[in-house]
């Protein structure tokens, strides 16, 4: 049998535990420590926030949520609904603009059965999809290659989202 070494996996599945009744969920606590490039929340709006995925499914995967840590639709306030729409939709010209892409997959896991790993507060998925991205590597070693840097990334995104 072939290996792959992911070693850079090992501080998500060392990290894992089951989250306590007062612990901050990871894009509450990337929130409220204000230290956004660590925490890499790429911008921050009046109701949302912008989130690098620490482990994307391909490069440019985003998290747009709302501030407030909310687990359920019917939760958020029309201006919440809004901000979030609106973000969602400069982000895909910006990652278009910035990337290249062929297109996106855009959506939700609501739930945790749904797939969602932080079910208590509500994120969009923004992932930007290329003709071809798709191999062997994933099928045959659950494996994903991503190209750039997350550093990388962050200081080309934010540096675009100030426009």
């Amino acid at each position: 049998m072939d290996r792959l070494w992911a070693p850079w996996r090992l501080s998500y599945a060392a990290s894992a535990k089951a989250p306590g009744e007062h612990d901050l969920c990871f894009i509450c606590q990337g929130l409220t420590e204000k230290n956004d490039r660590e925490n890499l929340v790429a911008w921050r709006g009046t109701h949302s926030a912008v989130v690098l995925n620490r482990f994307p499914y391909n490069n440019g995967h985003l998290l747009i949520a709302p501030n407030a840590h909310k687990a359920e639709l019917h939760e958020l306030k029309v201006e919440e609904i809004v901000e979030v729409q609106q973000t969602l939709t400069r982000l895909v010209g910006v990652l278009r603009e910035m990337m290249k892409p062929d297109g996106f997959n855009i959506g939700m896991n609501l739930g945790r059965v749904a797939g969602a790993g932080l079910p208590g507060h509500l994120h969009w998925h923004l992932v930007p999809r290329w003709n071809g991205d798709t191999n062997f590597m994933p099928i045959l070693t659950n494996t994903r290659v991503i190209v750039q840097s997350l550093d990388e990334f962050y200081g080309y995104l934010v540096e675009r989202m100030k426009t």
